[in-house]
């Protein structure tokens, strides 16, 4: 099998400080658009919190939350920001709930897979809106066809159960399987875990040269899907969004160690170094 190292490009940080755009000084909330989340049930209501802050901490406008009543009333206190649906799955497998309003939607983080699950899947998909696939809402599916850009969020395992190609034979060669499948699926693949792999359809590859094994915890897969929102928000080109998205979540975690014992990382801390983080490249 061919090494395709040489083929991709490594996502740096000057490509960041020269696509991270800038926050005009005239705009209003309406200008960086709505983000839909779906996300959460009543085991795992966390998952929508640290979703929600990743996706408001990196720019969009305004936050939708569409997630179950017993999770709304667990974390309104932590983001009031947001607005919230509740039974969003329901509604939106129902028809009942206008989804190209929003600038993009991500869905995932803390849903149980299951029929209700992949009606809404669908409906959303029939869009042509931007989607984040994550976590619960990873399946093998085709996208193929889409009027808008498909964004699937795997860890390891979780691109096996969507591709069928087993962990240990992926893990030998990450840039080979994330461009054949990203070109298959007609979807982009944040394939995550060292070095991540960020592969679009088109053939076009990059690595990211951020993070570390801080971000080997519960939750940070979830900040990065609401940062994935909140950046394909506020970016022009989606594919900057994607990058610039990955690149920040690393070098959050990067951060953390300077001080910090890797051990010892939060999810959410992660969308509390964000600020000072991306400062540095403005």
């Amino acid at each position: 099998m061919a090494n395709l190292e040489e083929h991709a490009g490594i996502w740096n940080k000057e490509n960041v400080r020269s696509t991270l755009p800038l926050r005009e000084v005239d705009s209003h909330k309406g200008t960086y658009g709505t983000g839909l989340l779906i996300a959460g049930s009543p085991d795992m209501p966390g998952a929508t919190m640290l979703a929600g802050l990743g996706a408001m901490r990196s720019g969009a406008g305004k936050l939708v939350i569409g997630t179950e009543p017993e999770v709304i009333s667990i974390i309104v206190q932590r983001l009031p920001e947001a607005t919230y649906e509740s039974k969003a799955l329901e509604r939106i497998a129902k028809g009942f709930l206008e989804l190209d309003s929003f600038r993009a939607i991500a869905i995932g983080p803390g849903i149980i897979p299951n029929d209700l699950t992949e009606k809404a899947i669908q409906k959303i998909l029939a869009g042509k809106v931007p989607v984040i696939l994550d976590a619960g809402a990873l399946s093998k599916r085709d996208y193929e066809g889409r009027q808008a850009p498909t964004i699937l969020t795997p860890h390891p395992l979780e691109f096996s159960r969507v591709t069928g190609i087993k962990v240990k034979e992926l893990q030998q060669n990450r840039m080979h399987y994330a461009r054949l499948c990203s070109k298959k699926l007609g979807a982009a693949i944040v394939l995550k875990g060292k070095e991540t792999v960020v592969a679009f359809p088109d053939g076009d590859t990059w690595i990211n040269p951020t993070g570390n094994s801080a971000l080997a915890k519960g939750g940070t897969g979830d900040t990065l899907t609401g940062m994935l929102l909140g950046m394909l928000c506020i970016h022009e080109d989606w594919k900057h969004a994607v990058l610039n998205s990955v690149y920040l979540h690393g070098a959050c975690a990067d951060a953390w160690v300077e001080k910090n014992s890797a051990h010892t990382l939060l999810a959410h801390e992660l969308t509390e170094l964000l600020p000072q983080v991306w400062k540095e490249f403005e």
